[in-house]
């Protein structure tokens, strides 16, 4: 069986009340329509994309990720709604599936039953005890027969609790045959994919409902439904690392992006955010510290520490209130209230309470490079662009401008001046 999907992502989504394009809103770290180009990619490499709105730029990222997509642009003045959006493709494979870009949820393994089906037509079916705001789905003899949206429907129609969950697997030939034939005679003046039901019923052809999920199925259409989305993503995401071994304290506290990666036995205190293109290999994050895109092998990190991009952690000891930018330490001791920012420190390094790298001139950013077993003193300044060679010293409170070579220390204080009987004489009344 030959396959093709389409991606049906032209709405405005006015509801989202963003400039964002509401395919672009992210869940977990990836934009949603991502979430459901993933998926799909398990199924085919046939794939459409409808786009309209914002066209441009959803284009530009969608091809910045997927550079082998079919995009098209649907003409939503002239042929506005999901019918509209197919208007003037043409279908090669077997079978065709139609799914929207604001359902982040859908899996492989639910989209595969559908093209496993042996009807003409198979259509996801939700049973719901409210069902406002759905088309409903009339099934009579275990078949459906007709799909009314809720703004055309009757009194009577309007009581049915199936509803259309809006994702269908057609034969190609019948999609060939029947999209010409939309019209838009409806009270929204659009051309409802769902006709082409009612098409098919009247010339004999089978449309088998398939239940699904509405955890999975649901549309994401507001920020509330972001949200809740988000919540459900970051249960599968949480579920799978525990799985495959992962500790977790409190997993509801803990914030995990979908790229994120873990090896070997780790461990998450409550409160932590794992954000990004991470990779965590045998090692514990204590409560409510922060890494962003960087990579932490053999550390502890934390409690409240920050680790911001681009950085590389080995073997490494990072405190409470430590931050850590586009850094690269390998066998470093940072207990407590220090920022390292555009440096490299190597093994055997002690970084006291309260050291700075001050890496950026308010023009451009410079690095701090610290060579092995270098003890820095507490509440030291590291002006870069500087360099401390192995086995070197800088005592607590020195301003380091100019590198400090091999076996040296390096004091950099004002002279220290004692005043005696001060107190009394300030005090004296």
């Amino acid at each position: 069986m030959s396959l093709s999907i389409v991606i049906l992502a032209a709405g405005k989504g006015t509801r989202m009340k963003s400039n964002l394009p509401k395919v672009l809103h992210k869940i977990s770290g990836k934009a949603m329509l991502f979430h459901i180009i993933e998926e799909s990619l398990k199924l085919t490499n046939e794939i459409t994309i409808v786009l309209s709105h914002k066209f441009d730029l959803v284009k530009e990222q969608i091809e910045a990720n997927y550079p082998n997509l079919k995009i098209v642009k649907q003409d939503l003045q002239n042929y506005p709604g999901t019918g509209g959006a197919l208007k003037g493709l043409e279908f090669k494979s077997n079978k065709v599936l139609i799914l929207n870009g604001d359902m982040p949820l859908v899996t492989a393994n639910s989209l595969e039953k559908l093209t496993q089906s042996s009807a003409d037509i198979a259509m996801t079916i939700l049973e719901l005890n409210n069902p406002t705001g759905y088309g409903r789905v009339v099934i009579k003899d275990g078949f459906a027969k007709e799909i009314v949206e809720e703004k055309d429907a009757t009194t009577a129609q309007k009581a049915i609790k199936s509803v259309n969950a809006g994702v269908y697997c057609f034969n190609s030939d019948i999609l060939n045959k029947f999209i010409p034939k939309l019209d838009n005679n409806n009270a929204q003046k659009e051309y409802y994919l769902t006709d082409t039901i009612k098409m098919a019923v009247d010339e004999g052809l089978k449309i088998e409902p398939i239940v699904v999920d509405e955890d999975e199925f649901m549309g994401v259409n507001s920020k509330v439904h972001l949200s809740i989305a988000d919540e459900f993503m970051q249960n599968r995401i949480k579920q799978k690392h525990m799985e495959n071994g992962v500790i977790m304290r409190n997993p509801k506290s803990i914030y995990i992006d979908c790229q994120a990666n873990f090896i070997g036995e780790c461990e998450l205190e409550n409160g932590v955010c794992i954000e990004g293109d991470c990779t965590i290999e045998n090692s514990k994050i204590r409560a409510y510290s922060v890494i962003e895109d960087s990579q932490i092998k053999n550390c502890s990190i934390g409690p409240m520490a920050h680790i911001r991009p681009k950085s590389k952690l080995i073997d490494t000891h990072i405190g409470n209130f430590v931050e850590v930018k586009k850094s690269t330490l390998n066998g470093v001791k940072a207990g407590h209230l220090s920022y390292m920012g555009d440096s490299e420190i190597d093994e055997g390094t002690n970084i006291g309470a309260g050291v700075i790298t001050c890496n950026y001139d308010g023009k451009n950013k410079y690095q701090t490079k610290i060579g092995k077993n270098v003890f820095v003193g507490s509440d030291s300044q590291l002006v870069a662009p500087v360099t401390l060679e192995d086995n070197t010293m800088v005592a607590a409170g020195s301003t380091v401008t100019d590198s400090v070579p091999s076996g040296a220390l390096v004091i950099s204080r004002v002279k220290q001046k004692i005043v005696n009987g001060f107190f009394n004489k300030f005090f004296k009344k």
